[in-house]
């Protein structure tokens, strides 16, 4: 009964845990690179409809001071400001955004995610800030997706892997999606006659 008991102690002190993709994901992660798209994909195409909101003046300023921030690579006080911002104007469209934005830069998938699509769903949902919305939420889709290979080639066990295959399936899914989501952003402002 000892030895039974032993022997089944020693099994489990043995199994290796799976993989975790999202902590893959977010280590592996290139949080400069993936703004500099979003920041990219923003870029105002000709003769396009772009909707900006009146911004409240200590709102702005908290914005600047998180703009400063991050140049200064000061990215947790960068978040922190915009915060602060969000606690005046919470649903602030491009606040939101550019919180998801320093989310991503703080390797915060998950979080970059919901800011983005809380600056989606309280936006007009079309311009350079859609355009944003929807890339941000594309990288950090295909963020994860990388998270689930790289843990799937360092499953040691294939019920590890097997666990792994349905999160990779709805994953390629959600971030074909959110690509196509980013063209549909961009509508020709109204003619002016």
């Amino acid at each position: 009964m000892l030895t039974t008991a032993l022997v089944t102690t020693a099994l489990v002190a043995c199994t290796v845990a799976p993989p975790q993709p999202t902590a893959l994901a977010e280590a592996s992660f290139n949080g400069e690179a993936a703004v500099a798209k979003v920041v990219a994909a923003g870029g105002l195409e000709s003769r396009e409809l772009d909707v900006q909101p009146i911004r409240d003046p200590q709102v702005e300023d908290l914005r600047q001071q998180a703009a400063q921030l991050e140049k200064a690579r000061k990215y947790p006080e960068a978040a922190a400001a915009l915060d602060h911002a969000l606690q005046l104007n919470a649903n602030d469209p491009a606040l939101l955004q550019e919180r998801a934005e320093a989310a991503l830069l703080l390797h915060r998938l998950d979080d970059a995610e919901r800011f983005a699509q809380q600056a989606f769903d309280s936006s007009s949902k079309v311009g350079p800030l859609c355009r944003r919305n929807w890339t941000t939420i594309a990288q950090v889709r295909s963020a994860k997706l990388s998270g689930v290979n790289a843990a799937m080639k360092l499953a040691e066990r294939q019920d590890h892997y097997d666990a792994l295959v349905p999160q990779r399936t709805q994953l390629t899914a959600s971030a074909r999606q959110a690509e196509a989501q980013i063209a549909t952003c961009t509508v020709a402002a109204p003619a002016r006659y």
